[in-house]
C-alpha cells in the first residue's frame, strides 16, 4: 500500500474522530482489530438488582454454670429458670428475588431457619423486613417474602439442560464485603452424598463461592437463574474451586410447596435400604455392587403393595440406574408427592419391574405433657425414613411452644433427642418408657444444628 495513501487514510480518521462528540466516543466499548471486547457487564446489569443481602438475628438460650449450681441458687434465692440467659447470633448472607410481584426471595434454610429477625437489603441500599414463608431442611431451601412495588426478579432457566462445561456466574455477598461476582464453568452435575442435607442433586462449579455466598445466584450467560449457591468443599474453609448449587428445577418445586404449605410434603415408598458390599453381592448372587438392598418394608406401604420384600435389590428407578442407597433416597425425596415410579427389582436372579405410588409418610407422634409435666408444649415424633436412612437414631422434636419450660431450657423445633441422662433414646417407644422416670431431674441429650448439647428441663 503506497505511503501517500496511508497518510491520507490516517488524516481522514483523525478528522472523523475530532468530529465525533467526546461523550459519544467515551461510551463506545474498546475494540481489538475492530471487534468489541467480550464483557459480562450488560448481563450483570440485569442480574445484580435481583440478588439481595440477608442479615439475620437469632436469640439463643445460654445457661450460666453459676446459676445452675443449686447452692448458688439457694443462697441468692433464685427460682424457676432464672439461670437461663440469651445471646444474639447474627449472620450475613445472600438471597435471590424470583417473584417481583409477590416479593418472594429464595435462599438457604441454614441461612434463615430459626432466625428471629430477618432484614433483606437490595443492591440500591433499601432495607425491608423479611417474613419467613417456609423452610425445608432436607434440601436446605427457604423462602422469604418482602413487600415492595419496585422489585426486579431473575428469570429461571431449565436446569436439566445444563451441560458440563457451560459457563456460569456466581453472585453473592462473600465475607460481608458487598455484592461480588465470580465466574467459572459447570464442573459436574447430579452430585450427591456430600453430607449436610438429606436430598442432594447439586450442580458443581469452579466459580468462586465463599462464606456469605450461601443463598446467592448461579446464572448462565443469558442472566437466567440455574442454581442457588449452597456450599463448598474445602479443607481450609475458603474457596478451592469446588462449590455446589441447588438446581432451579429442584428449588422451584420445593418453593411451590413452601408457599402453599409452609413445608414440603414428601412421598414415601415405605422401605429402608442399605448399600451393597462385595460380601452381600456374593451372598445374593449379584454381578456387581450397584443398587440398594431392602432391609425393611413397612406393612401397608406402597412398597408392600408392590410386593417388594426384604432381600430384594432395587437397581433402577424410572429406568435410571442406582449406584447405592443414597441414590434411591434422593430419587424418592425429590419426586413430587403422588408420583408413580417404576422400580427395577432383582430377586433370586430374576429381574422385574414394579410400579409404586409415593404416598405421604405417616409418623407416630406423642404430646410431651403425657410423658412428663415438664415437657408440656412439646410434640415428639418418629424420625423420617430419610433421617433413618442417614443413620440418625433418636426422636424428633416437632414443635416447642414459646414460653414453655422446654423452650426456656433451650429445646428447639427440629432438634433430635438422642438420650435422657446417660441412657440412649433410639426411638419414640424408648422415650415413652424413660421420660418421667426421674422426678427430680430431666436432662435431655439433644442433637441440633449447633451439635450435641444437654437440655436441663426444670
Amino acid at each position: 500500500m503506497p505511503a501517500r495513501f496511508i497518510r491520507r487514510l490516517a488524516a481522514a480518521a483523525f478528522v472523523l474522530a475530532a468530529a465525533t462528540p467526546l461523550a459519544r466516543r467515551a461510551a463506545q466499548p474498546p475494540t481489538v482489530d475492530g471487534q468489541r471486547l467480550p464483557s459480562l457487564a450488560p448481563m450483570l446489569e440485569k442480574v445484580t438488582p435481583a440478588v439481595v443481602n440477608i442479615s439475620t438475628k437469632t436469640r439463643v438460650q445460654v445457661r450460666d454454670p453459676f446459676f445452675d449450681d443449686p447452692v448458688f441458687r439457694q443462697f441468692f434465692g433464685l427460682q424457676g429458670s432464672q439461670g437461663a440467659r440469651s445471646r444474639v447470633e447474627q449472620s450475613l448472607v445472600s438471597g435471590v428475588i424470583v417473584d417481583a410481584a409477590k416479593g418472594y426471595v429464595r435462599t438457604n434454610n441454614h441461612v434463615v431457619g430459626g432466625a428471629d429477625d430477618i432484614t433483606v437489603t437490595l443492591q440500591d441500599g433499601r432495607d425491608f423486613k423479611g417474613k419467613l414463608v417456609g423452610t425445608d431442611p432436607d434440601t436446605d431451601l427457604a423462602v422469604v417474602q418482602i413487600e415492595s412495588n419496585t422489585l426486579q426478579a431473575l428469570p429461571m432457566a431449565d436446569s436439566s439442560k445444563l451441560r458440563v462445561g457451560d459457563f456460569v456466574v456466581a453472585v453473592g455477598d462473600p465475607f460481608g464485603l458487598g455484592q461480588t461476582v465470580t465466574s467459572g464453568i459447570v464442573s459436574a452435575l447430579s452430585r450427591s452424598g456430600l453430607g449436610g442435607t438429606g436430598y442432594q442433586n447439586f450442580i458443581q462449579t469452579d466459580a468462586s463461592i465463599n462464606p456469605g455466598n450461601s443463598g446467592g445466584a448461579l446464572v448462565n450467560l443469558r442472566g437466567e437463574l440455574v442454581g442457588i449457591n449452597t456450599m463448598i468443599l474445602s479443607p481450609s474453609g475458603g474457596n478451592v474451586g469446588i462449590g455446589f448449587a441447588i438446581p432451579t428445577n429442584l428449588s422451584r418445586d420445593v418453593m411451590q410447596q413452601l408457599i402453599a404449605n409452609g413445608k414440603v410434603n414428601r412421598g414415601n415408598l415405605g422401605i429402608e435400604t442399605q448399600d451393597i458390599t462385595p460380601r452381600i453381592a456374593k451372598v445374593l448372587g449379584l454381578k456387581d455392587n450397584n443398587g440398594a438392598v431392602v432391609t425393611r418394608v413397612t406393612t401397608g406401604s406402597a412398597a408392600d403393595s408392590a410386593d417388594i420384600q426384604v432381600g430384594d435389590v432395587i437397581t433402577a428407578i424410572d429406568g435410571k440406574p442406582l449406584r447405592n442407597a443414597q441414590d434411591l433416597r434422593n430419587a424418592e425425596g425429590l419426586m413430587p408427592l403422588g408420583s408413580t415410579v417404576k422400580l427395577t427389582v432383582q430377586r433370586n436372579g430374576a429381574t422385574r419391574d414394579v410400579s409404586a405410588k409415593l404416598v405421604p409418610e405417616k409418623l407416630a407422634t406423642v404430646d410431651g405433657a403425657k410423658l412428663d409435666a415438664r415437657l408440656a408444649g412439646v410434640t415428639f415424633s418418629e424420625l423420617s425414613q430419610n433421617q433413618r436412612g442417614q443413620g440418625i437414631r433418636g426422636v424428633g422434636v416437632g414443635a416447642v411452644r414459646n414460653g414453655s419450660r422446654a423452650a426456656q431450657a433451650g429445646l428447639q423445633a427440629n432438634d433430635v433427642v438422642i438420650g435422657i441422662g446417660n441412657l440412649r433414646v433410639p426411638d419414640l417407644r424408648t422415650l415413652q418408657q424413660l421420660a418421667g422416670v426421674n422426678p427430680r431431674q430431666l436432662v435431655l441429650v439433644v442433637s441440633g444444628d449447633d451439635g450435641v448439647r444437654y437440655v436441663d428441663v426444670r
